[in-house]
């Protein structure tokens, strides 16, 4: 028998007044892949993760987590389902350990060792008796996925798991939802950031003003993405913009006064040879962002999408 899919939502509607905050999505995650739900803020991608929560309903359309569903099933939708929507809380007086010990006794009890087992895994073991309070941003965030581990779920649902963290951070939950991933684990996650996504998931939908802007694999998003772009710079630019004709594949703009070099690889890299070759000193050769974060902000339309050389500052 093929197993139920984790998650199949058909064609789900949902609005708040005049406001389509998710407008006729489909979504099909399979048992044991990691899938992404990607979008710019306000995409609708946390209104989605409610309605797979039953936290609210959709206007229309059908939503089955293992082939069960809400009107039918009631509660016994979320057997075998955890996670959290937007940040988890925990009691800041309580350390990490005992956080974890209330909500397994409120969520019926686990066996013996699990709260031990689920610090171990999310790398919290050595802080396990400190007081909440005093946690990071990014141990709070990992603790949450402890507290999810305890009822040993099929699928595992984080809704913008890296928002806040600094690199260390994003690295680390990274790497943890990467382990929880090879242990057979389904992930459903959401993020707003494509490296994120690339990295660990599989197959994406990435939804803007409710709507699917693309849906399906990340290879089948890789074959879509544009030639990178690259910042160029060097001690005559004019030259170098001269030389640019040489190399039809390549295609020059200027952004703040530096060239913006867009093309294959292999092309661009021609090109600077060229340039380097006839003596143009090279100041800066940066990649500006990568083919597929550009593909993002032209599926999502993302006008506050740092420019070139804004994002190459702030790094």
């Amino acid at each position: 028998m093929t197993p139920s899919l984790a998650v199949d939502a058909q064609r789900i509607t949902k609005c708040f007044g005049e406001i389509r905050a998710v407008d006729d999505i489909s979504v099909r995650v399979a048992p044991g892949e990691v899938y992404g739900v990607l979008g710019p803020n306000g995409a609708g991608k946390t209104t989605f993760l409610r309605m797979l929560f039953g936290l609210i309903r959709p206007d229309s359309g059908n939503l089955r987590v293992f082939d069960r569903t809400w009107e039918r099933d009631g509660i016994r939708v979320l057997e075998g389902v955890s996670g959290f929507i937007e940040s988890p809380r925990f009691y800041p007086y309580l350390t990490g350990r005992q956080n974890l010990v209330g909500l397994a006794r409120l969520d019926g009890g686990v066996r013996r060792g699990k709260v031990d087992d689920v610090l171990e895994t999310v790398e919290l073991t050595d802080h396990a008796d400190l007081k909440v309070g005093g946690y990071s941003y990014g141990m709070r965030q990992r603790l949450g996925v402890a507290a999810s581990l305890l009822r040993e779920p099929k699928l595992l649902v984080l809704d913008e798991p890296a928002n806040g963290l600094d690199p260390a951070g994003i690295r680390d939950m990274r790497a943890l939802v990467k382990r929880l991933a090879d242990s057979g684990l389904t992930v459903l996650l959401s993020s707003h950031n494509m490296e994120e996504v690339e990295e660990i998931c599989s197959n994406v939908t990435i939804m803007n003003r409710g709507g699917v802007a693309f849906h399906g694999s990340i290879t089948d998003l890789r074959a879509m993405a544009p030639d990178p772009g690259y910042l160029l710079d060097t001690d005559d630019n004019e030259r170098a913009s001269v030389l640019a004709d040489r190399h039809p594949g390549v295609t020059l703009s200027v952004d703040h006064s530096t060239l913006v070099a867009s093309g294959a690889h292999e092309t661009v890299s021609a090109f600077v040879a060229d340039v380097v070759g006839s003596g143009v000193r090279l100041r800066q050769f940066t990649p500006t962002r990568t083919p597929l974060e550009s593909l993002f902000f032209m599926l999502t339309d993302t006008e506050s999408a740092p420019g070139p050389a804004e994002e190459v500052e702030s790094r």
